[in-house]
C-alpha cells in the first residue's frame, strides 16, 4: 500500500512540474554533452535522456558525443549544451567556469592504464619511449594522464586518441598502451579484452607523490574481476579516482534543475540499466560538488528530501 502511495506521489510531482506553474519544464529542450561513444558518460547520457523524456514529458534530450570533460565545459559555458558531464579536475583554471552549477556528484572515475600483454611494461616508468595514447584532446583523460606522466618523469611517444580509437589502434598493433579515465566497467575496454591479451598497470609506486601534488585525486583498488585480463598472475590494481559532476549553466531555471535532479534519483533503477556505474550515485554524496556550487534548483530538491 505504501509503495502504491509513494508511486502516486512521484507521478503527481512529475505531473505538477510539467503541467502546473512550472511550465518551463515542459518547454525545455536539452542538449547533453557526454564523451566517447564507448565511455560511461555516453551511456549515462542516453539513460538520462530516456528518463527525462519519459518521466517529464519533454522532448528527448539530444545526446552528443564529445572529446570529454574539457570539451563539455566549453560547450556549457558557450551555451552549446545545457547539461554536461565533467571530471572535477577538468574545471581548474577554465575561464568562464564560474558560470557553471552542479546538479549532482555522479559516479567516480578510475584511471585505467591499459597495456598490451606482449609488451614488457609492468610499471608506469616502463612507458618511457613506448607508443601511448593519453586521451583525446580537451578530454579529462588527457588532463590526468599528462599530469601523472609529468609527475613521474615518464616520457612516452604520446598521441591523442579517444577511447574507441585507442582500442582499435591497440588491436592493430599501433599502440603499446593507452590511458582511460572512466566508470567501471567501460564497455570499450571490456570488448577489447575479449580478443586481445592486456594488462592494467598498478600505480601504487607513484600515487603518494602525485596525490600530494594534486589532492583533487583519490586512490582506490580496482578488482581484477572488473575485466577479463589475460595476464598471469591477475590481481587487484591500485589506481587513481576522480569525482564526476553533472553540470549545467547558471542560467538554467530553478524548476528545470529541480525536476532533472528529482528524476535522476527517482529514475535511478532505469539509469542502472543504462550503465552499472549508476549504482554508486547516492543522494548524500551527490551534494559534494566543491569547487562547483550546487544549482539553486538542485539544492531545493536536496533540502526537500532532507539530505
Amino acid at each position: 500500500m505504501l509503495g502504491r502511495m509513494h508511486a502516486a506521489v512521484s507521478l503527481l510531482t512529475a505531473a505538477t512540474l510539467v503541467t502546473g506553474c512550472s511550465s518551463t519544464v515542459a518547454d525545455v529542450k536539452i542538449t547533453m554533452a557526454t564523451g566517447s561513444p564507448g565511455g560511461v558518460y555516453y551511456s549515462l547520457g542516453n539513460g538520462l535522456a530516456d528518463i527525462w523524456s519519459g518521466r517529464l514529458g519533454i522532448v528527448k534530450p539530444q545526446v552528443v558525443a564529445t572529446a570529454g570533460s574539457k570539451d563539455n565545459i566549453t560547450r556549457l559555458i558557450n551555451d552549446q549544451a545545457q547539461v554536461g558531464f565533467s571530471q572535477a579536475d577538468a574545471l581548474e583554471g577554465v575561464p568562464g567556469s564560474e558560470k557553471l552549477r552542479a546538479l549532482a556528484r555522479m559516479h567516480d572515475d578510475y584511471l585505467q592504464v591499459i597495456v598490451r600483454a606482449d609488451v614488457p611494461v609492468t610499471k608506469l616508468r616502463d612507458l618511457s619511449g613506448k607508443r601511448v595514447s593519453i586521451g583525446g584532446r580537451e578530454s579529462g583523460v588527457e588532463i590526468i594522464a599528462s599530469a601523472l606522466l609529468k609527475s613521474a618523469g615518464v616520457t612516452p611517444e604520446a598521441v591523442n586518441l579517444n577511447l574507441d580509437d585507442s582500442a582499435q589502434a591497440m588491436r592493430e598493433g599501433r599502440l603499446d598502451a593507452f590511458f582511460w579515465s572512466g566508470g567501471l566497467p567501460t564497455k570499450a575496454i571490456t570488448d577489447l579484452t575479449k580478443g586481445l591479451g592486456v594488462r592494467m598497470l598498478d600505480l601504487s609506486d607513484v600515487l603518494s607523490t602525485f596525490r600530494k601534488e594534486k589532492p583533487v585525486y583519490g586512490s582506490a583498488t580496482l578488482p581484477a574481476s572488473t575485466y577479463n585480463l589475460q595476464t598471469d598472475p591477475v590481481g587487484p590494481v591500485i589506481t587513481l579516482v576522480v569525482r564526476n559532476f553533472l553540470l549545467v549553466n547558471e542560467k538554467m531555471p530553478d524548476d528545470v534543475a529541480e525536476a532533472l535532479v528529482r528524476q535522476l534519483f527517482e529514475g535511478q533503477p532505469e539509469l542502472v540499466k543504462a550503465h552499472s556505474a549508476a549504482r554508486t550515485i547516492e543522494q548524500r554524496s551527490a551534494i559534494e560538488t566543491s569547487p562547483v556550487p550546487l544549482h539553486n534548483g538542485a539544492m531545493r530538491y536536496y533540502r526537500e528530501t532532507k539530505v
